[in-house]
């Protein structure tokens, strides 16, 4: 047992566990819509063609477009959550995107279809960043990895609960004078308004102004956090400037790593409905049951890598090795079977791609200097993100010149090889040391506080970037 672990105060772990209650469970379900929000247009694709000429290249580019907007607007929007404070700025997000969701209702063409799906990201940008910042600034080292892990959930849930309820939504055509699919991007977007609203009332700036943890937790999970970060933040570590951070070849590689994780993602959520009409699926309800068979499927392998990366933190790396073999594995079966196996073979990819997360951040985190985490996170983030906009319209262009996407599943699975060598290369990138809380001496931080301007100010979620690790 770690020296972290045995000198943990017990309302640490009290503490911890309102947090998961209250602030996970709700970072979940917005994770979870935020996911139903970017990804519903697989249901309607069909729709789209066929009431305004929008085929799969158009498709494919629309779909991409989202992530060109989150990109562009992703550091910015981690800058100003810095500023303005995680909750405000989290719940903000939350809103925005869920207006320009349903906002979607009035897609009339290519044009105003590529508008708001560039804006929709626009809104978006900065989302993730901001929950990791407000989950590191919350809960200590060791509960992080987890909390992700059940974070992630909701990403899972999202798309088996959009597979399920697409169905449903999309047979409400006619329905006080809307089409079936305005009623999914209707009710879906203002779902999300609604849990941006409600997030807002129940999320709280700073450990100290959360009345629903008792003063001793409060003051225990302050002193804990302070001190984890007091012992990472040493003088003169930092990079300092988005511009060194681009220069280094760590965050190079941690990039392409995550780059080839949401070229599976969005491939995968695009154009899995598509896949399964393939087979001779008709049914909109059984596209959309067969749609979530491969992410509810991976909900108990999440869980098992999240919290073995979290009591094992020196497997990592290995974990996310075999979560990329995997994922290499089962893409390039599918795409050389087809039919009913190869949907079998995207479940094991499914479960390969999506357990990547929980170990991948926690990694970036213990090999990125504390004053840039959070800047760090929202590099790789928005880059890797643009992965969303190469996979989907990449699989546009190749359906329409061959009639099939077997060609760009092969192509995926050859560039998630390669990404799963690259994660071997991570081995090689020296950690930070890590110190326990027992290095900070608890009486002298509850008398003086930190010892350190960074560590004062980051023990909430509206300081510079603590060391989210």
């Amino acid at each position: 047992m770690s020296t972290a672990i045995a000198d943990e105060h017990p309302a640490v772990a009290t503490a911890s566990r309102k947090i998961y209650r209250r602030v996970i469970v709700l970072f979940a379900l917005m994770m979870m819509l935020n996911q139903i929000d970017r990804s519903n247009i697989g249901f309607v694709q069909e729709d789209l063609d066929a009431h305004f000429g929008i085929g799969a290249a158009a498709y494919g580019l629309g779909a991409g477009l989202f992530f060109v907007g989150y990109f562009l607007f992703e550091v910015p929007s981690n800058a100003l959550m810095q500023k303005v404070g995680a909750k405000l700025w989290i719940t903000r997000i939350c809103v925005t995107w869920g207006a320009v969701s349903a906002a979607m209702i009035f897609v009339r063409g290519e044009t105003s279809f590529y508008v708001l799906r560039f804006l929709l990201g626009v809104a978006e940008a900065g989302f993730v960043p901001a929950v990791l910042f407000y989950i590191a600034s919350w809960l200590p080292n060791r509960y992080q990895g987890r909390a992700t892990g059940t974070w992630a959930v909701g990403a899972l849930f999202a798309y088996s609960a959009g597979s399920l309820v697409s169905g449903p939504l999309l047979s409400l055509h006619g329905f006080l004078g809307l089409d079936g699919w305005q009623w999914l991007f209707l009710i879906e977007g203002l779902a999300t308004v609604g849990l941006g609203i409600v997030g807002y009332f129940l999320l709280d700036s700073r450990i100290s102004e959360a009345k629903w943890l008792t003063e001793e937790e409060r003051t225990q999970l302050s002193l804990q956090i302070a001190a984890e970060r007091t012992s990472d933040a040493e003088p003169g570590s930092t990079v300092g400037t988005l511009k060194k951070l681009l220069r280094s070849p760590v965050i190079h590689l941690f990039m392409w790593i995550y780059f080839a994780v949401q070229m599976s993602i969005y491939s995968t959520t695009f154009w899995l409905p598509s896949v399964v009409r393939d087979i001779g699926v008709s049914s909109d309800n059984m596209v959309g049951l067969l749609s979530a068979l491969p992410w509810l499927c991976t909900i108990p392998y999440l869980y098992f890598v999240s919290r073995r990366g979290d009591r094992h933190p020196e497997q990592r790396s290995t974990l996310m090795t075999m979560s990329f073999v995997l994922a290499a594995a089962g893409t390039l079966a599918a795409a050389l079977t087809g039919s009913w196996l190869g949907l079998v073979f995207i479940v094991l990819a499914t479960l390969g791609f999506k357990t990547v997360a929980p170990v991948f951040w926690p990694l970036l985190r213990e090999r990125t200097d504390p004053l840039t985490a959070a800047t760090a996170i929202a590099l790789v983030n928005s880059v890797a993100n643009l992965g969303g906009f190469v996979a989907p319209y990449g699989f546009g262009l190749v359906k329409d010149s061959t009639g099939s996407t077997s060609l760009a599943m092969l192509g995926l699975g050859v560039i998630i090889a390669i990404a799963a060598v690259a994660t071997l290369l991570v081995r090689r990138i020296p950690r930070r040391p890590v110190a326990g809380p027992s290095a900070v001496d608890r009486t002298e931080l509850g008398q003086a506080g930190p010892r350190t301007p960074q560590a004062m100010t980051s023990t909430g979620p509206d300081g510079p970037a603590p060391d989210p690790r």
